[in-house]
Parts: structure tokens; C-alpha cells; sequence
């Protein structure tokens, strides 16, 4: 098992490492530039930096996860669905990220519509492994070491939550060079550990490539990032991290390997709850209601964070971007062998 996973990690790595320089040079031919939200002007000179970069570990990983597998006992259900899942998610970001650049501008599929997508893809992927025999509807409590039975149709529901929910939490994650992969590189080591202890195959060998290629990703996308992943790269990150975690029966680690994410959204929500909550009449120096050019009143709420999502606050408390890379990292390396001690009896 040891060899399968050097094979997958340096293949993988190998691959992507291959592909960057002549994929970004692609991107910039086509002018497929990232546009920078208006409110993060300390990200403005990353206008027009190369976006769906993520299309060179997601090559990568298809490639080393097929060939491996084909020459390995042929293609479980549990090896293609995880990629499947992680691959319809990625084209989800690829037609918001087209979306976006035909339109010049930040904004591409809407809430609802990526919505709408990501949970029909969820159920579909769980419906999948549930009739193959590779997940069963029960939640395992990590360090209590017992299993939760739950009916089959409360189940489905609440696991395609999660896997929505991670999928746009890694999306969220998105906002640093280096961020989103620097995070989600320890998660895909996490499970190759849980792979080998487990005997499942064909997680050990989709996070082996995982972990490769985005290794090889942060050469182009640490600061200063020559490209961006965009939301096809972390879609299908997010799909990944979401198919790995049912792929071993154990959505609820994601809490502890995916702490981060949850962080992320966390943040965002409060903050944006937060300043509905508290939302008054901006007033003039006479105490009279501010109007836009509409004639309606301008309102204004309260924050609890300097902005929203947390990287963003520690960027406005003068912390660098590797800063923030290394220590949000740094605490996913802590929290995933937290997670380890906590389900590893299971296994051992």
C-alpha cells in the first residue's frame, strides 16, 4: 500500500507540476482574468490574475485515480463515484467561473441556482453508494465509539446538507492565495491515514492524488499567486472533501478535519445576521435620514468581524496572506489528528 500511495502522490504531483506553466499561459491568452470584488480593494492588484487554474490538479487527479485503480482490481463504486462527485462539482464552478468572465464581472450562477445543482448531485452520489452496499444510514460518533441508526430518508436529507454545506464552505475558503489548498492538503493526507487503517482502496488512492496535486498547485497559487483556482477548483475540492468523508462513513469529522471551512462560514453568516439585526437610518449632522440617489433611505448595520469571512479580518489586523495560510493550516494539521484519535479505534 505504501507504493500505491507514493505512485499516486508523485504522479499526481508530477502531472500538475507539468501542466501549470502551460495552462496559465493558456489562461492569460484567453483573458480568463479574475475579476475583484469592490469591497476587497487590498485585493486589487490581483485583477485579472488567471482564473480555473484548478483545472490542473483536476486533470491530474482524474488521470492518476483511473490509471491507478485500472491497474489495481479494476473500478469500485466507491473510487467512481468520489471522482464523479468531485468532477460535477467542479463543472458546476467551471460554468459559474465562465459565467463570470462572460459577464466581466464577480457574480455568476446564483445562490439558488448552485444550490439546486449541488443538492441534486449530492443525493445522487448517496443514493449511489447506499445501493452499492458502501453506506449505511447511520452517523458515527467520533470518540464515543458508537454508531447512531437513523431512517433511511432522514438520513439522505441530512447528509446531502453536509455535503452542500462543505461544498460551499471549501468555495468560502477560497478568498487567500494559497487558502483553500494550503487547508485542504492536510484533510487529503488525513484520509490516506484513514484509507490504509481502514483497508478502503479507493479512498487511499483518490486522497493520495488529491494530496499530490494540490502540493504541486500551491508552486503556482502560494503568494503571490501567479493563478487562481477559481470555483472550478473549489468546487471540485469541496466535492472531494465531502465524497472522502461518506466514501469512509464518517461525515461528522468534517466538523474537526474541515474546522476551518467551518470557521470560514461561520463568520460570514454571523457577520451578515448580525448587521441585519442591527441595520438603522444612516443620519446627517442635523439627525435627518441619509437618501441614495433613489430617494430611499440609506440603512446601515453593525459588524462583529472587520469583514467577512474571518481571513479577511485578520487581513484588515495587518496579518500577511502567508501568515494566514501557514496558521489556518497549521490549526487543520492539529484538528485532523484530533480527528484521527477519534475515530481510529473503530479501525484499530
Amino acid at each position: 500500500m505504501t507504493t500505491i500511495i507514493a505512485v499516486s502522490v508523485i504522479a499526481s504531483f508530477l502531472i500538475t507540476a507539468a501542466i501549470g506553466p502551460a495552462l496559465i499561459k493558456y489562461l492569460r491568452k484567453m483573458h480568463f482574468g479574475q475579476k475583484i470584488l469592490s469591497y476587497v480593494p487590498e485585493h486589487a492588484g490581483k485583477q485579472n490574475t488567471p482564473t480555473m487554474g484548478g483545472f490542473m490538479f483536476i486533470i491530474s487527479i482524474t488521470l492518476v485515480t483511473l490509471a491507478v485503480n485500472l491497474v489495481l482490481d479494476g473500478f469500485s463504486i466507491q473510487s467512481v463515484t468520489v471522482l464523479a462527485l468531485s468532477l460535477c462539482y467542479g463543472i458546476i464552478g467551471f460554468i459559474d467561473d465562465s459565467t463570470k468572465i462572460r459577464k466581466a464581472e464577480n457574480a455568476g450562477l446564483t445562490s439558488g441556482q448552485k444550490f439546486a445543482l449541488q443538492l441534486v448531485l449530492a443525493l445522487v452520489f448517496l443514493t449511489v453508494l447506499h445501493m452499492g452496499g458502501y453506506l449505511l444510514p447511520s452517523l458515527y460518533i467520533p470518540f464515543a465509539g458508537i454508531s447512531l441508526d437513523i431512517p433511511w430518508l432522514i438520513y439522505v436529507v441530512i447528509a446531502a446538507f453536509i455535503m452542500v454545506g462543505c461544498n460551499n464552505a471549501v468555495n468560502l475558503t477560497d478568498g487567500l492565495d494559497g487558502l483553500a489548498a494550503g487547508v485542504t492538503l492536510p484533510v487529503a493526507v488525513y484520509f490516506i491515514v484513514i484509507g490504509v487503517i481502514s483497508h478502503n482502496m479507493p479512498v487511499v488512492v483518490f486522497a493520495s492524488a488529491l494530496a499530490g496535486g494540490l502540493a504541486a498547485f500551491l508552486i503556482f497559487n502560494f503568494n503571490p499567486a501567479k493563478v487562481f483556482m477559481g470555483d472550478t477548483g473549489s468546487l471540485f475540492l469541496g466535492g472531494a472533501v465531502a465524497g472522502l468523508a461518506f466514501a469512509c462513513d464518517q461525515p461528522l469529522i468534517l466538523v474537526l478535519v474541515g474546522f476551518i471551512y467551518v470557521i470560514e462560514t461561520l463568520s460570514d453568516i454571523l457577520q451578515v445576521t448580525y448587521y441585519k439585526a442591527t441595520k438603522k437610518p444612516v443620519l446627517d449632522e442635523n439627525g435627518n435620514p441619509v437618501r441614495d440617489a433613489k430617494g430611499n433611505i440609506k440603512m446601515e448595520g453593525q459588524r462583529i468581524f472587520k469583514k467577512a469571512p474571518i481571513h479577511h479580518h485578520f487581513q484588515l489586523c495587518g496579518w500577511g496572506e502567508k501568515k494566514i495560510v501557514l496558521i489556518f493550516a497549521g490549526i487543520t494539521v492539529v484538528m485532523c489528528i484530533l480527528a484521527y484519535f477519534g475515530v481510529a479505534p473503530r479501525y484499530l
